[in-house]
């Protein structure tokens, strides 16, 4: 849920880039310019669907196996209720589903599935407090996500006795840019704030200016968790700051306080 705003967001004339794959970036930017800001879209990673194979059909003809089915993104969300759609034509009951991040949650119960999340924070750190998922000894765990993906959920729960299996659905592609659109977006625009809502986008921009020559460490740079915003530091970012969600109206309403010199509670700088 966004966060109430008791003054109208001013961001008139600011320059802000976004970084996060399609539509995601479309859909954010146009919050940004209802408030005023100049918002241009640069995803960093796109994201392709991976054809069907015979284990991955496998995996979901045995979902009535499984007592714990955990999808990390809206997108993978969307992928698996494709899945759900083609092969069972009611879900299985008994099932304990859970996302990670509000968004998620939110693409799944559009279909009527009751999601455990976590009550706050939307990492993967988040969700493994969560009380469901303590004790899973010898119990058959799901992992919905892209190709390559974050390990972090699934050798917590096989190290706490779990028998975990991965459900890659999708991949991360790095888009490839003329150095006249780089040098457009880096330079000419010479953006005030970026979002960079992954440790993998943020990665890409990393390579992304030490390939072009750009040198954007002094700006804000809006991340998604102390993870990320550690690794920001690291690489040499001034700036890193963590909203108070990840709602679009929440990442406005950061960008807005911390460019006007406030604090307001939407966000906390790193």
């Amino acid at each position: 849920m966004a966060t109430p705003h008791a003054e109208p967001l001013r961001l008139e004339g600011r320059r802000i880039l976004i970084c996060r794959p399609e539509p995601e970036a479309f859909r954010l930017a146009e919050c940004f310019r209802a408030a005023g800001a100049d918002a241009r879209v640069l995803p960093l990673i796109e994201r392709e669907a991976l054809p069907e194979t015979p284990e991955r059909r496998t995996l979901i003809l045995d979902l009535d196996q499984f007592t714990h089915i955990i999808t990390v993104s809206p997108y993978a969300a969307r992928l698996l209720l494709d899945e759900l759609d083609t092969w069972w034509p009611q879900v299985p009951a008994g099932i304990r589903w859970y996302a990670v991040g509000a968004g998620t949650a939110a693409v799944l119960a559009g279909q009527g599935l009751s999601i455990r999340k976590p009550a706050s924070g939307w990492t993967s750190e988040a969700l493994l407090a969560l009380p469901s998922l303590a004790q899973v000894n010898n119990e058959r765990v799901l992992l919905v996500r892209g190709e390559n993906g974050r390990e972090l959920i699934r050798e917590t729960l096989e190290a706490r006795g779990a028998r975990v299996s991965v459900l890659s659905l999708y991949r991360r592609i790095t888009p490839a840019y003329t150095p006249e659109h780089i040098n457009q977006l880096l330079g000419d625009f010479a953006p005030e704030a970026i979002v960079t809502l992954s440790g993998e986008t943020l990665n890409n921009l990393i390579a992304l200016c030490a390939n072009s020559s750009h040198n954007l460490y002094d700006r804000l740079l809006i991340v998604p968790a102390d993870r990320v915003a550690e690794q920001a530091r690291v690489a040499g970012f001034e700036n890193p700051c963590i909203p108070g969600s990840l709602a679009d109206n929440d990442i406005v309403a950061t960008v807005a306080a911390q460019l006007n010199g406030q604090d307001g509670g939407s966000g906390k700088a790193k």
